[in-house]
Order: C-alpha cells, then structure tokens, then sequence
C-alpha cells in the first residue's frame, strides 16, 4: 500500500443509500450498455433514461464521448488506457449508486475482464450488463461518426472490432438486438426487465 493510501480513510456519509432510495421511491443501479460503436448503445441509453426521468426517477447517463472530454481526457485507446477508462467509470458509477440514482453508462468496454471489474465494485443487484448487439457488417454501415471509414483506411488504430477485438458478454443480464427492434422496442423491453426485477 502506498503512502497515499495510508494515510486516507473513507468517511461514511450521513444520508444512507438505503434513505437515499426511499425518497427517490425507486432502487439505484448500473444499467452497462456495452457493444460495437455504432450499435445504438447512447441512442437507447438517452431514450430509456428520458422515459425513466419523465416518471420521476433520478437518472444519468454516462457517454463514452463525453467522458473522454473531461475526466478522462488523458486517457487513449491502447488496452491500458481502455481498461483503466472503465475502471475509472466503475468507480464513478459506484458513487452514483450511493447518491440513490439510476446511472446508464454507454461504452464499447471491448473487454470481459474489465466489465467485470465493475461488476464486482457494487451490489449483485446493482449491475445490469445489457449487450447492444449490432452486426458489425450494420454498424460499418451506420458509421455516425465516419469512424469505421477512419479505420478501414488505418487513420484510426486499435479500433474495435477492425483492429481491436471486441469480447461479447458471456451471461448479461439483456440483450437488445439493435439491427431487428426499433429503439421504443428496445426502451420497452428494458422498462419492463427493470419492472420485474423491481428496481423501479
């Protein structure tokens, strides 16, 4: 243990998740959209968290894009820098789930091991792993951002799925398959999971 870690010790909060929870009226959790870039992963986040803030609940959404523009702005796209981009957002989906909210975070997160790694941060109710499954003969096709161009012609490297690999959840919680069901099929399917599990 480092120096730095000696020397600091957690405080406990005043307010308990627990309270937190009971005022929201509703459980706080990690739904983890993960899959290719271009499969829908904060299209169906931002819409699945506009139903869920229109009925009252405390919800956020954390975009790959735009963490990259703040908190990890230092960080690139070597298997180092990716795996250590998730864990810095476990930990800060971690806080969110103590704060009582709904936290939805949209990254490719290539790597098992790594999602993993935040699931093991929290609760076993607290993580949903939801795979957004796009072909990536679709996703090429959409390429919102020209990216898979960029990477066909190497202007990009350690780009998923053409020169990164990508490694699809074994056992998540939901698949949504992006390329078959509209995103209100998608935002339907995830309310009534989330409904049965009891979270909200």
């Amino acid at each position: 243990m480092s120096e730095k870690q000696e020397n600091i010790v957690w405080h406990e909060s005043t307010i308990t998740k627990q309270q937190r929870r009971k005022k929201n009226g509703h459980q706080s959790f990690i739904l983890w959209f993960t899959g290719l870039s271009a499969s829908g992963k904060s299209t169906v986040a931002n819409a699945l968290a506009a139903s869920l803030f229109n009925q009252g609940k405390q919800v956020y959404v954390l975009d790959g894009d735009n963490v990259r523009h703040g908190l990890n702005q230092d960080l690139g796209f070597n298997e180092d820098d990716r795996k250590e981009n998730i864990r810095r957002i476990g930990e800060v989906s971690k806080l969110f789930i103590d704060s009582g909210q709904i936290v939805l975070t949209a990254f490719i997160s290539p790597f098992r091991k790594d999602r993993d790694v935040v699931r093991s941060l929290v609760g076993p109710e607290e993580f949903l792993e939801i795979y957004v499954h796009c072909s990536l003969e679709e996703c090429e096709k959409r390429d919102p951002k020209g990216l898979y161009k960029k990477a066909r012609k190497k202007e990009i490297t350690h780009f998923t799925g053409i020169s990164a690999p990508y490694e699809e959840p074994e056992n998540p919680e939901i698949v949504l398959d992006t390329e078959k069901n509209s995103i209100e099929q998608c935002v339907e399917r995830l309310l009534k999971e989330l409904k049965q599990k009891q979270l909200i």
